[in-house]
């Protein structure tokens, strides 16, 4: 049986190997598993601080491999969190990240917004920091 590449899958996994080669980048890191495990902390702990609707705005800018860790374990009822402070965001990625060493929530969580910042529309980055509220909207660059 022959097997023929699907060029959707194969564009979706060399822009995910980019994104998460930039985030290494950024961070000073080596660990590709590392990176992923931290874009998607701060991806699912920003999807939980937005209402559903934006949520899925953003979910629609994002690469097709990315957009389904970002949906992955999704619950829109209730959301978005009724968590208002910086440090309740941050706990929310640190506890995501808990089996990945000692990792900087704060650093983590800035250099994923400056990798989204890098690659979506300004207009929808102008959105999501508009949809968080005034503390969270400190993280991005």
């Amino acid at each position: 049986m022959t097997h023929t590449a699907i060029p959707a899958f194969e564009t979706t996994m060399q822009t995910t190997h980019v994104w998460i080669g930039e985030l290494m980048a950024q961070l000073g890191w080596s660990d590709r598993q590392r990176a992923y495990a931290a874009l998607r902390a701060v991806l699912h702990a920003l999807r939980d601080h937005l209402s559903p609707e934006a949520a899925a705005a953003l979910g629609a800018q994002l690469p097709m491999l990315v957009r389904g860790f970002y949906y992955e374990g999704w619950r829109p009822s209730g959301k978005p969190l009724k968590e208002r402070k910086l440090n309740e965001f941050l706990a929310h990625v640190e506890e995501n990240l808990r089996s990945n060493g000692a990792i900087d929530p704060r650093q983590v969580s800035q250099q994923v917004f400056a990798l989204l910042k890098s690659h979506l529309s300004e207009g929808e980055i102008h959105s999501v920091q508009a949809a968080l509220p005034a503390a969270l909207q400190s993280l991005w660059p």
